[in-house]
């Protein structure tokens, strides 16, 4: 895909919205849309090789349908980690059983998935993996904790990447093991709440929880993980970046209704941000089914529009002025605080550095496997 050279599928736009018109609706129960989105032949899109996708759509297409997505307003999904993470994965790596097993039902909307990856002390260092799975006639028991958890409240598998063999260290001696989540006493989750007053992420406890599945073959985990890293940003990205435009366009109206737009710094970095809003579509356009040819290219996106994304939640407050610090119902330290656009884009974005990556690591991913330096000193391991 040529940069600036992305055609414009029309017709199937109109398709679309029209669909997206006709369906989309307020206070939505987020699983029964991932029905309807399943029903209808919305889930899937890129999985054409597998046999088990949906509607077989372009790649044009799919970035086509994540816009008007965003644009429509549509509900959160629920099923995303499933639909762009666990089943490419599957599809790269998995075995036939498991294809068969698992991807109708994410297609179809009936199971969602959460990701086991971070722990305590292995976070961003995902190669300090602590959770333990000890190998039995039937499967796996996992033992360990897991941090950070998106939506494990609400999944009903979860892969865990776990170390499966005793004495292991790093990267070597991991697996990629699917975990069913109804295992009452085998399994914990713990809602964790964040600055903004919710609980999208959580902590989850394993407590001889049992896993029957592993992806890619006992030890290979690193190898799955890794890979499964790599489909985390693509078409998504570009849908992310309506969002950010809207989110800007209202920055913008707030900045006019205060008269902070009058001020000059104010409208410099409001210009800054636009332009850089820019350079981040063209940029995903540029690397969009290319990734895998620059290496580096998935850490130059999340260090870009991480920072971008901060920096409009730090201006979203300023325009405001005093505000900022009024709630849009009273605060009370005695129930959950309710938040307005602008206060809500200001507190969650203060993670957006550190999730999915810290700017620390993807900086050191690119001066190591792009830029050929030296690598960084890990430490002397006993």
């Amino acid at each position: 895909m040529e940069f600036g050279s992305v055609p414009e599928d029309e017709a199937f736009r109109g398709e679309v919205r029209a669909w997206l018109g006709a369906h989309v609706a307020g206070g939505v129960d987020r699983r029964g849309w991932e029905r309807t989105l399943g029903a209808d032949g919305w889930i899937g899109l890129g999985w054409a090789e597998s046999g088990y996708g949906n509607r077989t759509c372009t790649l044009t297409q799919q970035v086509v349908w994540a816009e008007e997505y965003a644009r429509s307003a549509a509900p959160p999904r629920s099923g995303h980690i499933g639909e762009n993470l666990l089943a490419p994965t599957l599809i790269a790596h998995g075995t036939a059983e498991q294809k068969a097993r698992f991807l109708p039902p994410v297609a179809a909307g009936e199971e969602l998935w959460c990701q086991g990856y971070s722990e305590p002390g292995a976070g961003s260092d995902l190669a300090g993996v602590r959770t333990a799975a000890v190998r039995e006639a039937d499967g796996y028991r996992v033992f360990g904790q897991k941090i950070w958890t998106s939506l494990a409240h609400e999944a009903d598998w979860c892969f865990v990447l776990a170390r499966t063999e005793a004495g292991s260290r790093r990267h070597h001696g991991l697996s990629f093991l699917l975990v069913p989540m109804d295992q009452p006493g085998r399994i914990e989750v713990r809602p964790i709440r964040q600055l903004t007053g919710t609980a999208d992420f959580n902590e989850v406890f394993f407590d001889g929880a049992h896993a029957e599945h592993v992806v890619g073959g006992e030890g290979n985990g690193w190898r799955v993980a890794m890979s499964l890293l790599g489909f985390e940003r693509g078409v998504s990205t570009l849908a992310q970046q309506i969002g950010f435009a809207e989110e800007l366009g209202r920055v913008v109206r707030d900045a006019v209704a205060s008269g902070a737009a009058a001020d000059p710094v104010v409208r410099a970095r409001l210009v800054r941000l636009w332009a850089e809003l820019k350079v981040m579509r063209w940029n995903a356009l540029r690397t969009l089914g290319n990734q895998a040819a620059e290496p580096g290219a998935p850490s130059v996106a999340k260090l870009l529009w991480a920072g971008w994304h901060q920096r409009l939640g730090e201006l979203a407050v300023r325009v405001r002025g005093a505000a900022a610090s009024v709630g849009p119902a009273d605060w009370s330290a005695a129930a959950p605080y309710e938040l307005d656009p602008a206060q809500h884009l200001f507190l969650f974005s203060r993670a957006d550095t550190v999730y999915g990556g810290s700017d620390q690591v993807q900086r050191t991913i690119i001066a190591e496997r792009v830029l050929g330096l030296p690598r960084e000193p890990k430490g002397v391991e006993s």
